[in-house]
């Protein structure tokens, strides 16, 4: 397995600082989503990023997105290992496990470079 390319690391890093120091808790789940579609090629930041997602949603106290992150929690490394994980899911609840969805062109291009420094 592959480990995280800088450049990718380096915006998967900026969004989870973004999430943990956003004031409005819709800003905190947009960073996560975008670190979580950041992180799915690689299995330790993929499971990390599911981690600080349910360590948010029990922080707001959010029942269903919790029982969603747990579920997560316990696919992700194996989804990320075996190139399951569907790219540009944004790892929320509301979303099925194995949706993919398009990839925004910020990200997308970000994902691209760090696919040129392998």
């Amino acid at each position: 397995m592959s480990r995280m390319p800088v450049s990718v690391r380096s915006a998967f890093e900026a969004e989870l600082s973004r999430a943990h120091s956003a004031a409005e808790l819709d800003e905190r789940w947009h960073a996560l989503e975008r670190a979580h579609i950041l992180s799915q090629p690689w299995a330790w930041p993929h499971t990390r990023v599911h981690w600080v997602m349910l360590v948010l949603a029990l922080r707001c106290r959010d029942r269903r997105e919790a029982v969603g992150q747990v579920i997560r929690l316990a696919g992700a490394g194996v989804a990320s290992a075996t190139g399951r994980a569907p790219l540009g899911n944004t790892g929320r609840s509301d979303v099925g496990v194995f949706t993919p969805m398009p990839i925004p062109e910020d990200l997308s291009a970000i994902l691209a470079a760090g696919a040129s420094e392998r």
